[in-house]
């Protein structure tokens, strides 16, 4: 397994943490090893369900916005077309896939853990976040295909407009963050609910017919290079 990512299994559920100190930013080792992790979970029959975390006090911060632009364009383009990559597998997961935020998560951050199934959150001083606007980053195709699908348009507008982080608890992340619980007790919350759902018999269907319509779009984002960033996603290196 990648550096970038933890993995453990736990009686048929497998433990996918993000491990990019010191605040888990996304750069393309990190969503390329989510990618490839999600994708291996999902043909292993001998997992049951996924959880996705990060590590105590912080789950993602987003896309890494200090490496990003040094990349040249070409790797830009690699980058845009990992995290569509990514994005899908995640979403298209035929098992269930239980988000364990551990803290902060922000932008793309905030992404993955929509990817997911139900999204849990630790208790605590901890900021969540459609912070893309404010740091300078436009929504990729497949990122904001999971927003629209996931998040009321009011919740899209108010979060994604304003950047604004908002406590786990907040209003603002009804219907985002499904329940608040004690830090403590995160994984094992998370774990216990991955098995309950992966012991539905007609889960994998129904999540098909809830999330079909997103699923075939982010495969033609995928499948057609449907991306019209691609080009200039986010300013290139700065010229010596």
């Amino acid at each position: 397994m990648s550096a970038t990512i933890h993995r453990g299994d736990r009686d048929g559920v497998r433990v996918l943490a993000l491990a990019r100190p010191p605040v888990n930013a996304i750069d393309f080792a990190l969503v390329r090893a989510l990618g490839d992790a999600a994708e291996a979970a999902g043909s292993d029959a001998a997992c049951r369900a996924l959880v996705v975390t990060g590590a105590p006090g912080v789950f993602s911060a987003g896309i890494d916005t200090k490496r990003i632009p040094t990349y040249d364009a070409d790797e830009r383009a690699s980058m845009l077309r990992a995290v569509n990559r990514t994005v899908l597998a995640l979403y298209a997961l035929e098992k269930p896939a239980v988000a364990a935020i551990s803290g902060h998560a922000l932008g793309a951050g905030l992404v993955l853990a929509l990817c997911c199934d139900l999204r849990l959150a630790a208790d605590g001083d901890f900021r969540l976040g459609l912070t893309e606007a404010g740091a300078g980053i436009p929504f990729p195709a497949g990122p904001l295909a999971v927003a629209r699908a996931e998040l009321s348009p009011e919740s899209l507008r108010r979060l994604a407009l304003s950047s604004a982080a908002e406590a786990p608890g907040s209003p603002w992340l009804a219907g985002i963050v499904d329940r608040v619980v004690p830090a403590e007790g995160l994984l094992a919350r998370a774990l216990d609910e991955a098995r309950a759902l992966a012991a539905q018999p007609a889960f994998a269907a129904v999540k098909r017919q809830l999330r079909g319509d997103t699923i075939a779009r982010l495969r033609r984002i995928v499948e057609r290079d449907e991306e019209p960033l691609l080009a200039g996603w986010l300013p290139g290196p700065k010229p010596a």
